[in-house]
């Protein structure tokens, strides 16, 4: 009984680990989405539309996590979703800005 219990805590990933794990899937996805809009030209204020409703799985995801992380860490519920929500508005804010940087650039990112 000891050891599986041990095992099975051995496999849960911690709070922290799974911001880790969820915030480089959201980023590799909001990456892929303004590759995307870059490659298909779209202004900047589209994409700065389009990228909100981007990546919902992995946004849901990231902000899930890091709501637990924070809750796990004793925050309250309001602080945690407060904190989640304005991680990823700087996710949003960051990709919109390197967007807006490639497009009057015409580069694109490596």
């Amino acid at each position: 009984m000891l050891i599986t219990s041990l095992v099975l805590a051995a496999m849960i990933q911690s709070p922290t680990a799974m911001v880790d794990t969820t915030r480089v899937a959201f980023t590799k996805c909001l990456s892929a989405h303004m590759k995307k809009s870059l490659e298909d030209k779209v202004t900047s204020a589209e994409f700065e539309m389009s990228i909100k409703s981007a990546c919902g799985a992995e946004r849901d995801a990231f902000h899930k996590a890091v709501v637990a992380a924070n809750r796990a860490g004793g925050d309250s519920a309001a602080d945690a979703t407060d904190n989640a929500d304005m991680q990823v508005e700087d996710y949003h804010a960051n990709f919109t800005d390197k967007f807006k940087d490639y497009s009057e650039s015409g580069t694109m990112p490596g």
